[in-house]
């Protein structure tokens, strides 16, 4: 499959950082019929921990989340980039935001071992349109 590129949204919640806060916010969302895209744990510090969702459906997420009493900072932009995991894969990505004077100031990436491969790539908000024109969406 060739490279597909999308804008997504994003969302953040903290919670204490201890066993079971991601799972029991997971597990609430999921029962709420809230299918995450990607999602991301950092350490905040020694308490607490920062949780990163990326809904398939904002508007839907938001009312969940409302319903469900969990305060969350978003939308927020991001670029998820989805494709034949190959070496060199992400070059291009890089090179042409690299050419649009887009920073990329963050980025997460896995393979699936079996050939395919997802990368989550954040801009500053005011780089969104550029980065959305250099990318070609």
């Amino acid at each position: 499959m060739p490279s597909t590129i999308r804008r997504v949204d994003y969302f953040y919640t903290m919670v204490r950082d201890q066993p079971g806060e991601a799972y029991k916010l997971l597990r609430v969302l999921a029962d709420l019929g809230i299918n995450q895209m990607a999602f991301t744990a950092v350490p905040m510090g020694p308490q607490r921990t920062q949780l990163t969702l990326f809904p398939e459906n904002s508007q839907k997420f938001q009312d969940a989340a409302k319903k469900a009493g969990i305060t969350v900072d978003g939308p927020h932009r991001a670029f998820l980039v989805q494709g034949d995991d190959q070496l060199g894969a992400l070059v291009g990505v890089h090179e042409k935001l690299f050419q649009a004077g887009v920073n990329v100031y963050a980025s997460t990436g896995v393979t699936d071992g079996q050939g395919s491969y997802g990368y989550v790539v954040y801009v500053r908000s005011e780089d969104v349109n550029r980065a959305a024109a250099a990318l070609g969406i």
